[in-house]
């Protein structure tokens, strides 16, 4: 159905039909969470990660249901858990539009939004307020203010962190958000050092999960894993979205677009490199969120034996449709019952 649907959500700005597909979910909500109400632990997929209990492996990424609308409807679309965000703690309108991009031809999608979020405070009380029954991490970000700098935005991120642990089940840390006029964030490794030192002070009693971006080189990456594991963080969500323009056909299209974030299937590759490269530097010792060009069982397969133990997808379902979820959910199992593994755990780092 979502197929037939597409061509005319296409014909509308991207974030426009965003909206609307947002309206529609809110419609069938209800039904969704009433579906969701007999959906339990599966022995194949099902996995315990950084003390939670994950239903399934899958979630929607951050950037698509960043201020926690929809919750009641991702349970019942497949995912095991849900990530909101990213979130600041100051509301933030984002960039000026048109801010959201399609790369048809490349299945993919520039965004240069902006961290348009309606602020901590409001995201983490919708969190509050839901029983979903399965995990909720929030994303939290710099506020998108350039002025916010040195100790002002580690007291920035501190304020997102510790109002949003108070209701999350994980709280994911965006060292670097293409998308703002500042960029590059915390991807410094004495400032990442540093605020990570600070939530180590903190002593939260929830996972903390730190996002990097695709694009440092491997020296770079290397150096960030370094400082992640002198601290009290619990895994590693990789990638953002890419700055750079590879694996792309639409080159003058994108050259048209200008700046802005990178996903969908370019990424496939880029996401997974990243994260065998990151699965060979922690092993079991740091769970990997994989996010970056998943769009089918295949590429979500090949991602989990690269060394991710969860998987987020966003540009996937943009063009693939909501039933994404359940179709890869069930050629997971397929596929691993096939290679003779009882569980997904099992598969995790196979090829890295």
């Amino acid at each position: 159905m979502y197929k037939t649907l597409r061509p005319l959500l296409f014909k509308l700005d991207p974030e426009r039909a965003h909206g609307l597909a947002f309206k529609a979910a809110k419609w069938t909500a209800p039904v969704r969470s009433l579906l969701s109400r007999g959906i339990s632990s599966d022995e194949v997929l099902s996995q315990k990660i950084a003390g939670l209990d994950f239903y399934g492996p899958l979630s929607i990424a951050a950037g698509l249901d960043k201020n926690a609308e929809l919750l009641s409807t991702w349970k019942g679309s497949g995912c095991g858990f849900v990530e909101v965000g990213s979130v600041s703690a100051r509301p933030c309108a984002g960039n000026e539009r048109p801010r959201a991009f399609r790369l048809k031809k490349d299945e993919a999608i520039i965004n240069r939004m902006g961290l348009n979020n309606h602020g901590v405070a409001a995201v983490s009380s919708r969190v509050a307020a839901s029983s979903l029954g399965i995990p909720i991490g929030i994303n939290i970000a710099k506020t998108h203010d350039p002025s916010i700098t040195g100790e002002a935005g580690f007291e920035d991120m501190i304020t997102s962190i510790k109002t949003a642990a108070a209701v999350a089940s994980y709280i994911t840390i965006n060292i670097s958000c293409p998308n703002t006029k500042e960029g590059k964030t915390f991807e410094d490794p004495s400032m990442l050092d540093d605020l990570l030192a600070r939530v180590d002070q903190l002593r939260l009693p929830l996972p903390v999960f730190v996002k990097l971006s695709p694009d440092p080189s491997q020296d770079a990456v290397e150096k960030t894993v370094e400082v992640i594991l002198r601290h009290k963080v619990d895994g590693i969500v990789a990638v953002n979205t890419s700055s750079q323009r590879k694996n792309i056909s639409s080159v003058e299209l994108a050259k048209e677009i200008g700046r802005g974030g990178l996903s969908g299937k370019p990424l496939t590759a880029i996401a997974r490199e990243r994260v065998a490269d990151i699965y060979r530097l922690v092993g079991k010792s740091k769970p990997i969120i994989g996010v970056g060009g998943i769009h089918d069982v295949a590429s979500a397969y090949a991602m989990v034996k690269a060394g991710a133990s969860l998987l987020q997808i966003y540009t996937g379902l943009v063009y693939e449709g909501p039933g994404l979820f359940k179709r890869i959910n069930k050629g997971l199992r397929a596929q691993l019952k096939k290679d003779g593994y009882k569980n997904i755990s099992e598969a995790v780092g196979a090829d890295a």
